[in-house]
């Protein structure tokens, strides 16, 4: 197991080499530098000004001067400087990032707390009324861009009935750490959260109904189906036992996609999180902001991929890979 692991992060190394270099030439190809938008918000600034600070800062340098520069501090854990919010950039995300975790967790619980279920119960009893709505539902789920089912959540439970806060993490009058903060910070984290966990559901029902359904064909269910075994017993140990391998190796893949998922809920509902800062930074060229966070969504991926192998092989230990 230890073999399997150690060499899964070894695979990891020169990917996340290889992804700095894309990273680092994508964001010098993009028009303008980092001073850019900060001589858009500073008009007083001139010319001259501003060439000197390029050159004091290095960007005249050659490109692979500044990626080596770049990635001895990225080594160093230093992510740079926000020529925006004049903030090393560590500092913008520490105070963010930890919205966007507590949202994503949200996000993965109740879309397994709602899929799961579904999916059992759709591949259980197949092509009756109970199946049929919630093939609906998936297939209106996966129809459904997300971005726009969040608008129409917030208009109707925000604006509408008033029942949900339309924006922010938590309210600020209120006391850090006391029990009416929490519940403020959970108030606002339902609405985003169940939006994005509807329309996260779709991959999971199916998957498992699939599963459910091709298991419940094979010799092994048919062999303990004859020899008398409770059909309750089958399926909690043989039917679903095997149908929840695809679905246990699919948890990495989802921990990542709520990455890029969280870009649009944090838009609409004004959540601070690192992907309001996201679209902030491109919106105002803040490009070691930009850098910094596809980094981390890059090797967030990676993570992603190996926590869903190491899942995959705990959970059958014959796939593993010795």
């Amino acid at each position: 197991m230890w073999k399997f692991i150690l060499r899964r992060v070894a695979i990891m190394v020169p990917q996340l080499l290889v992804l700095s270099v894309l990273i680092f030439v994508l964001a010098k190809a993009m028009p303008g530098d980092a001073l850019t938008g900060q001589l858009e918000n500073n008009p007083k600034m001139d010319a001259h000004t501003l060439a000197e600070l390029r050159q004091k800062l290095g960007l005249n340098d050659p490109f692979y001067v500044q990626y080596a520069r770049w990635i001895s501090h990225l080594f160093h854990g230093d992510l740079g400087l926000s020529y925006i919010h004049q903030q090393p950039v560590t500092d913008i995300l520490g105070q963010r990032i930890g919205n966007t975790l507590l949202l994503s967790a949200c996000i993965l619980v109740l879309t397994y707390l709602i899929a799961v279920p579904l999916g059992v119960v759709s591949g259980r009893w197949t092509d009756t009324w109970a199946d049929k709505l919630i093939v609906g539902y998936s297939y209106v789920s996966f129809a459904v861009p997300l971005f726009i089912f969040a608008v129409v959540m917030l208009y109707v439970f925000g604006f509408t009935l008033g029942w949900f806060p339309i924006g922010g993490s938590v309210n600020i009058q209120l006391k850090p750490g006391s029990l009416e903060y929490y519940f403020d910070k959970l108030h606002h984290l339902l609405l985003p959260s169940l939006c994005g966990a509807l329309i996260g559901t779709v991959g999971i029902i199916q998957y498992l109904r699939s599963e459910i359904i091709e298991t419940k064909l094979k010799d092994f269910v048919k062999t303990a189906r004859s020899k008398g075994v409770p059909e309750s017993r089958i399926y909690s140990r043989h039917i679903l036992r095997n149908s929840f391998l695809p679905i246990a190796a699919f948890l990495g893949y989802e921990i990542t996609g709520l990455i890029g998922g969280s870009i649009f809920l944090e838009s609409i509902f004004s959540y601070p999180g690192i992907g309001q800062l996201f679209l902030q930074s491109i919106m105002q060229r803040d490009y070691s902001v930009v850098t910094a966070l596809v980094m981390i969504s890059g090797a967030a991926t990676l993570i992603g991929t190996l926590l869903s192998d190491i899942i995959l092989s705990i959970v059958d230990p014959r796939i593993r890979i010795e």
